[in-house]
């Protein structure tokens, strides 16, 4: 029986220390802060086999968004422009945006979604999302979902 793979979205603060500190190594080893993986363990406490046993199931969100379709939910103020700043925001950033979706504002605020593709994003998909999530009238920013890219 064929079993697809399923992956999370998790929040740093809530992985095992291993995990984190294989991130980190990584992290370290791709900037250039250390020159070989013994280094890199040395500098954050774990072992190599921990590194090796890790290291191809983490990697940070920015990553694992680059070439992919990102779905975000948003609650958004019903007031002019404001949907407006967030498509200009993704497409700032090159984005490609594929599908928005509004629904009708009730109370104050409106449900949105949006999909955009990253093959060509300006900077990284964590950067974005944190700066649309700051712009006045952007009340809640959720990624509900991400898929491969394919999108031409």
């Amino acid at each position: 029986m064929d079993r697809q793979e399923k992956y999370y979205l998790v929040l740093e603060s809530v992985l095992p220390e291993a995990l984190r500190k294989t991130a980190r190594a990584k992290e370290m080893l791709k900037k250039g802060e250390v020159a070989t993986v013994n280094e890199a363990v040395a500098a954050v406490g774990i072992s190599r086999a921990a590194f090796y046993k890790y290291r191809d199931f983490i990697f940070p969100f920015r990553e694992a968004s680059r070439g992919k379709i990102v779905t975000v939910a948003l609650i958004l103020e019903h007031k002019p422009g404001v949907l407006s700043e967030v498509l200009k925001a993704i497409a700032a950033a090159r984005g490609s945006i594929l599908t928005i979706n509004q629904g009708l504002p009730l109370q104050g605020v409106a449900n949105a979604s949006i999909s955009f593709e990253t093959a060509q994003l300006v900077g990284e998909v964590d950067e974005l999302l944190a700066g649309i999530a700051v712009l006045p009238g952007v009340n809640k920013l959720e990624i509900i979902g991400q898929t491969d890219g394919g999108v031409k």
